[in-house]
Formats: C-alpha cells, sequence, structure tokens
C-alpha cells in the first residue's frame, strides 16, 4: 500500500513538474520573440536617426531617434494597468496573447514606414505611434510573463524558474543584437542605410504565428486558480507594494538600457569600435548575461535573494567608474569585450534572483496589475530615457564618462529600498 502511494506521489511530482516546464518554455519562447521586437531599435538607431530626423546636427538626430526610443516607455505603465489588470481577472493567459498580437503589430509597422525623405514630417510621427504601440504591449508583457512564469514554478525554485524570465528578455535583446550585426556584417554600409535596416523589423512578422501558437495551447497557473477560489484577505494596499517595486527597479533598468541597449552606439562614437565590431561585443556580452542569469536565480533559492541583489548595486556602485573609464583608456575590441563581459555578469546578479524577487513582494489576487504598474512606471522613467540621458550628458559635460554618473545614483537608489525588504526565498507565495 505504501509502495502504491509512494509510485502515484511521485507520479504526482513528475506530471506537476513537466506541466510547469511546458507553461515556462511558451512563456520564454514568446517572450524572447516579443523583446527582440521591441529591442532592435536600439541597436541601428544611428541608422533610424538619418532616416526619419535627418538635420545637419548628428548629435541632435540621434538624441532625437532616442527621444523616440524613449516615448516607447511612455505607454508602458499604461499597458501594464490594463494588461495587468486583465491578467489578475480574465487571467494571465489572456493578456499574454494580446501582448504578443500588438508587439508584432507596432514592430512590422517600423519595418515599412517610409523614410523622412519620403513622406517628410509624417515618418517620424508614424514612428512615434509604432513606438507607443510597442511600449504599450511591453508594459502588460513584463508583468504578465513574470507572474505566469514565478506561479508555475516549484516552491523551492522560483528563483530558478523566475530567472528564465530575465534569460528570455535577454535573449530577445541578444538576438536583435545578432541579427543587426549579421545584417551589418553581409551587407554594405550604403545598403544597410538605404533598406538593410528594415530587415530585422520585417523579421518580426515571425513572432504573430510562432508566439500566437506557443501561447494559445497554455494553462492558467495553479496558484492563480486557487486564488480565484479563494476570498481575498486583508492586504497591504496595492500602491504601497507598487512602490516598492518602483524603487527596486531602478538599477535593474537603468543597467539594462544604458549596458545592453545603448552600449553599441557608445563604443561606436567614444571607443573607436566600428558598427559591426560594436554590435558583435554586445552580442557577446548578452550571451555571458543569458548563461549567468539562470545560475543565479538558482543561486538565490539557495542563499537568498537579497545577498546577490545588494552584491549588484554595490559593485555598479563602485566599478562602474573604473570599468568605463579603462575601456575609454584602452579602446580596443579586446577592451570592450572584456568590459561587457563584468557588466554581464553584475546585471546577472540582479537579473536572476529579480524576478522571483519582486513577484513576491505582491498577494496573487493583485500580482499582475500592481507589478506590471510599479515596475513600468521606473522603465518609464530611468530606464527608457536612459540612452538619452546618457547621450544629453555626455554632450553637456563633454565627457564620455559622465553616463556613469547616472549608473551609481541609480544603484545606491534601489540599495536602500531592496535594505528594506524582508527575504523572500523560502516563504509560499501568497
Amino acid at each position: 500500500m505504501s509502495n502504491s502511494i509512494s509510485t502515484n506521489l511521485a507520479e504526482g511530482d513528475a506530471r506537476s513538474s513537466m506541466e510547469s516546464w511546458r507553461a515556462v518554455s511558451a512563456a520564454v519562447a514568446g517572450n524572447i520573440l516579443e523583446w527582440y521586437d521591441f529591442a532592435i531599435y536600439g541597436y541601428v538607431a544611428t541608422i533610424i536617426a538619418r532616416n526619419f530626423f535627418p538635420s545637419g546636427d548628428e548629435v541632435g538626430a540621434l538624441l532625437a531617434t532616442f527621444a523616440t526610443f524613449g516615448i516607447g516607455f511612455v505607454a508602458r505603465p499604461l499597458g501594464g494597468i490594463i494588461i495587468g489588470r486583465m491578467g489578475d481577472t480574465k487571467g494571465r493567459k489572456s493578456a499574454l496573447l494580446l501582448t504578443i498580437f500588438l508587439m508584432a503589430l507596432g514592430t512590422i509597422g517600423i519595418g515599412v514606414i517610409p523614410s523622412y525623405n519620403s513622406i517628410g514630417l509624417l515618418a517620424p510621427l508614424l514612428l512615434v505611434i509604432c513606438r507607443l504601440m510597442q511600449g504599450f504591449a511591453a508594459g502588460g508583457e513584463w508583468g504578465g510573463a513574470t507572474a505566469f512564469i514565478v506561479e508555475w514554478a516549484p516552491q523551492n525554485r522560483r528563483g530558478f524558474f523566475g530567472s528564465f524570465q530575465q534569460a528570455s528578455v535577454a535573449g530577445g535583446l541578444l538576438l536583435g543584437s545578432a541579427i543587426a550585426a549579421i545584417c551589418s556584417t553581409l551587407l554594405s554600409g550604403e545598403q544597410m542605410e538605404s533598406w538593410g535596416w528594415r530587415i530585422p523589423f520585417l523579421l518580426g512578422i515571425i513572432l504573430v504565428p510562432v508566439g500566437m501558437y506557443m501561447r494559445s495551447d497554455i494553462e492558467e497557473t495553479p496558484v492563480y486558480r486557487r486564488a480565484q477560489e479563494a476570498p481575498s484577505g486583508p492586504q497591504t494596499p496595492g500602491w504601497i507594494l507598487a512602490a516598492k517595486a518602483f524603487g527596486f527597479t531602478i538599477l535593474w533598468t537603468v543597467s539594462y538600457y544604458v549596458i545592453l541597449y545603448y552600449m553599441p552606439t557608445f563604443t561606436e562614437k567614444y571607443a573607436g569600435l566600428g558598427r559591426t565590431q560594436s554590435l558583435w561585443s554586445n552580442t557577446i556580452g548578452l550571451i555571458i548575461l543569458v548563461v549567468a542569469i539562470p545560475a543565479m536565480g538558482s543561486l538565490s533559492d539557495r542563499i537568498g535573494r537579497k545577498p546577490l541583489l545588494i552584491g549588484c548595486c554595490v559593485a555598479f556602485a563602485f566599478l562602474t567608474y573604473p570599468l568605463f573609464s579603462f575601456m575609454l583608456s584602452r579602446a580596443s575590441l579586446m577592451t570592450v569585450i572584456a568590459v561587457q563581459l563584468v557588466f554581464g555578469l553584475m546585471i546577472a546578479m540582479f537579473s536572476g534572483p529579480g524576478p522571483a524577487a519582486i513577484a513576491e513582494i505582491f498577494p496573487t489576487h493583485s500580482r499582475s496589475t500592481w507589478m506590471s504598474t510599479g515596475y513600468s512606471l521606473a522603465t518609464s522613467i530611468f530606464g527608457g530615457f536612459a540612452p538619452f540621458i546618457a547621450t544629453w550628458l555626455i554632450s553637456s559635460t563633454g565627457s564620455p564618462i559622465s553616463p556613469t554618473y547616472y549608473l551609481i545614483i541609480a544603484a545606491i537608489a534601489s540599495a536602500v529600498v531592496i535594505a528594506t525588504l524582508k527575504e523572500t526565498a523560502h516563504e509560499e507565495l501568497r
């Protein structure tokens, strides 16, 4: 009798584990494709500047391009609230299907918009509309996918499972950087400027059938189903928890958008690299990041979330300035790659435990709504305009090292918030 019970329990655990991996795989695959679509803009920013914002001032055109990049983030809080609420009331699956459709529509739109020389001011206007659509989708995607993955994870492996959410975001950036690098390698500069930059955006059409198929057959999370059946007790007001998520996210988003989005532009302009070299060095750094994130997530299941999160903040506060100085003083491809590898490991210290840690702040009944809101607001304010701020700082101070000040301040701000959070790695989801 006892053997039969043990066998049934083992079979149940195995079935549950398979269901978890299947659901997480579907979310991760869609996430990679979505963040590829969102990221590709940053990797061809200098070309977009010349096609949509022509002017005699190269810095001015680049600022306009990165401002449009940032405008995509203005819609993220709205997407986080609306799609996040949809995820809490209608289910995680419905929200994830909507985000993937909207992201694809915005990306393909950018790929087919005629240039400024063809339709004048209508070109940058349409570009802004497409970026707003992408931003709205991204606002709902991050919180929805994070809640979905963490809720499907076994209790003692939330850090590891949750890390695949962020690894898939980095995977989307990696795919975007690699595609941009391949196009830049295979096409001449003239071809890339003329029509080649559109190829990465038009490849986003793959997102629709692949992403919709991957996500149409997934089930709601067991945690969400239980929460729907049980009445919710007294809870901390959602806006207070969202404020914690806001502060938690500051360094996370600033490091991503300065180190992973803006770096190809920075190394091309200030570290002596060509466009192709800048893209390939960024791609190599992203490979390390994608590999390191799950390892850090798994480590957080054993030692807790806070040691790694605080460690990342301390590393950015004290190492950012020396690393940028080293990169600029010894400008070469190998130096840039070495620096990006170090930054990749530093970001992984946050991105590994980050999804589980931020999800654990919230109760299941309101997790998608308030987590998306807090995260998206921080990303909009501090992350989306990070390339713009970095470019403006350099232009205003005349010093290429000045973006490091932004990273250092962000590290201090997030460290203060994280220090006030309790350790939740070994507690059940509420």
